[in-house]
């Protein structure tokens, strides 16, 4: 599979002023257009400008893809949900038996808040509503999707038997799929790029879960971490008309046990010190909180660099 690889140009920047001898670490994301595109771009930004890092961002498909490329050593970090990466260690879900025990935990991100968008104009109000209508599905090279759609349709008494199929790829086939017509409604991580792109080209609306711990249950029997998020209105949400909960779990950072320690520590460092840089990179990040970049991880480790820098900071054990 073909790879592309792009280079910050603040990395660039750095470079030419002399800064030649930065560490250099890659850091895996998914596609251009997806959340974790941008979220990696911005890290590779900060990590570089203030972390004495040269940080080059590598494009795979999804997760599922670079998971096992960085559990191999081939990549220093990547970028998942805690999920994800629980069942990567553990071999469980769509991993399916293919144990990832080299993976470890570096930081948290951001709480990922997920939902489903219609057309601004479209006759689907509600989740229920959804019955019949054109759904991506498939998910071939991000299964870990499939558990988020049966997530927010379980809170509706619905499966994705009630939704007519259209295959893709993963996420960011999915949000083109319904910018180009051929679905009625897509399932994306609020806030992102192609988020945005649907709404600027089209006009979207998000359909809400409504909060009680019957559907926090619900939501659990598909995705176990995922928990609710107040959303409301504002430039940085579009598609969300009203205030909203959505269905959330945390995002994070992980990398290959032998991925230099130095050079975990340096990341989490830079992070922990430059929220405003990572905010005005990309609003997101506002949800970033310093003090909480750590946490029990169930099945996943933490790296021993990671955790260095929390016990200087008095942020170690993780609550």
């Amino acid at each position: 599979m073909k790879h592309v690889i792009t280079t910050g140009a603040a990395a660039f920047a750095l470079l030419a002023t002399g800064i030649a001898q930065a560490e250099t670490v890659g850091i895996a994301a998914s596609r251009k257009g997806s959340l974790y595109d941008r979220a990696g771009t911005v890290i590779a930004k900060v990590a570089t400008n203030q972390g004495g890092l040269r940080t080059t961002l590598r494009n795979f498909t999804s997760p599922n893809v670079y998971i096992p490329t960085i559990n191999k050593g081939q990549v220093d970090f990547g970028l998942a949900n805690e999920y994800e990466l629980a069942i990567a260690v553990t071999g469980d879900g769509h991993f399916n038996g293919r144990k990832h025990p080299n993976l470890r935990a570096v930081f948290i991100m951001f709480p990922l808040r997920n939902g489903f968008f219609v057309r601004a104009d479209s006759k689907y109000k509600t989740i229920a509503d959804l019955r019949g209508a054109r759904s991506a599905d498939g998910y071939v090279a991000q299964k870990v999707i499939l558990n988020l759609i049966d997530a927010h349709l379980e809170t509706a008494g619905l499966t994705r038997k009630d939704l007519r199929p259209v295959p893709v790829a993963n996420i960011v086939a999915g949000a083109n799929a319904f910018i180009s017509g051929k679905t009625d409604v897509f399932l994306f991580a609020m806030g992102a790029p192609k988020v945005r792109e649907a709404h600027a080209k089209i006009g979207i609306r998000a359909l809400a879960i409504p909060k009680s711990d019957e559907n926090l249950a619900k939501m659990r029997k598909h995705m176990p971490v995922a928990y609710f998020k107040r959303e409301v209105p504002g430039k940085h949400n579009p598609g969300v008309t009203a205030p909203m909960y959505a269905l959330t779990y945390d995002a994070l950072v992980f990398a290959h046990k032998g991925t230099d320690a130095d050079k975990v520590y340096k990341l989490v460092k830079a992070m922990h010190a430059n929220k405003k840089a990572l905010a005005a990179a990309w609003p997101v990040y506002n949800l970033f909180k310093p003090k909480r970049m750590n946490k029990k991880m169930g099945p996943v480790a933490w790296h021993e660099g990671a955790i260095k820098f929390y016990k200087e900071q008095g942020l170690w054990p993780p609550k």
